[in-house]
Formats: structure tokens, C-alpha cells, sequence
């Protein structure tokens, strides 16, 4: 069971209904797990709006300061933060309208998970976006890992 005990089919709905992203904590430097994670959701038709006060742009996207600086809702605020760090940014994902908190691999604060939950957002915790699309969508199909779905069809773009 996976720490936010979501199934590979709520997993795969959010995927599907997101169209913006919020993420906190990319990087500009492109060996950065959060700048690859970013590029591949780009690739995928995802709008990613990054948030990170050292940057101006990142991936010819404009970078913001902070999620209060962000002019427009989004899906998703996906937080490549420390796990004591997260409960930072519930605040400001309410008032983006974000209907999910996604704290990236490795990232569990069972706390902010359950406000998150409270504020209305679904929490995500210790999942990439990246990995998690490649596994449901049949984007891993060469490094041997068992996805747990079974398909013919070939990977597609997120509308």
C-alpha cells in the first residue's frame, strides 16, 4: 500500500483531468530531477508553471517567485519541497484552486496530507508525475518495471 493509499486508477484519473501544473522547487539546472520531471511533462501537453524565486524562466516557461505570485488556478501544485516544508504551500495552493497536493518521491508529511484533504485537495504523497505517467500510460516499456497495467495501446498526450 502506497503511503496516500491511492489506486493506480485515481492516479491515472488525475493524471487525465490535470492540465496545469504548479511546480514548486524546479530547477533551472537540467541534471535536477524536478527540471527532467518538468521537461517530460511538457512533452506530454501539460502546462507547467514553475516556481522558483532564482529563476526568471525555466524551460521557456516564466518562473514565479511564490505559488501567491501565480495570476491564474491550476491543477496541481506538485511540490519537489522537504517533507517539512510542504505545509508551506497549502495556503497558497487553496488559493490557486488546486484540486491536488503532490508531494514528489520521497516527500511524506502525513500532516499536510490530511489538511490538504481537509481543505478539499486530494494529497498525493512520496509519487513523481513523470514516473507515475510513464507506469500507467505505458511509458516504461523497456526498463522491465511491472506497472501493474497490461496494454496494447501505445502511450498518448494528456489533452
Amino acid at each position: 500500500m502506497t503511503e496516500d493509499g491511492l489506486s493506480n486508477q485515481r492516479i491515472r484519473n488525475i493524471l487525465e483531468s490535470t492540465k496545469t501544473i504548479a511546480m514548486v522547487g524546479l530547477s533551472g539546472n537540467w541534471s535536477r530531477p524536478s527540471y527532467f520531471a518538468a521537461k517530460y511533462l511538457l512533452e506530454k501537453g501539460y502546462t507547467v508553471i514553475p516556481v522558483n524565486p532564482n529563476y526568471e524562466e525555466i524551460l521557456g516557461e516564466k518562473s514565479y517567485p511564490s505559488l501567491a505570485d501565480i495570476d491564474r488556478p491550476v491543477d496541481v501544485v506538485n511540490l519537489f519541497q522537504r517533507s517539512d516544508k510542504v505545509a508551506d504551500f497549502l495556503e497558497g495552493a487553496v488559493s490557486l484552486e488546486a484540486s491536488i497536493f503532490w508531494m514528489q518521491l520521497g516527500i511524506v508529511n502525513k500532516e499536510a496530507g490530511k489538511k490538504a484533504s481537509n481543505l478539499g485537495m486530494v494529497p498525493v504523497m512520496d509519487r513523481c508525475m513523470k514516473i507515475e505517467y510513464a507506469r500507467l500510460f505505458g511509458g516504461l516499456t523497456w526498463s522491465g518495471v511491472n506497472t501493474g497495467v497490461v496494454s496494447a495501446r501505445r502511450p498518448r498526450k494528456v489533452p
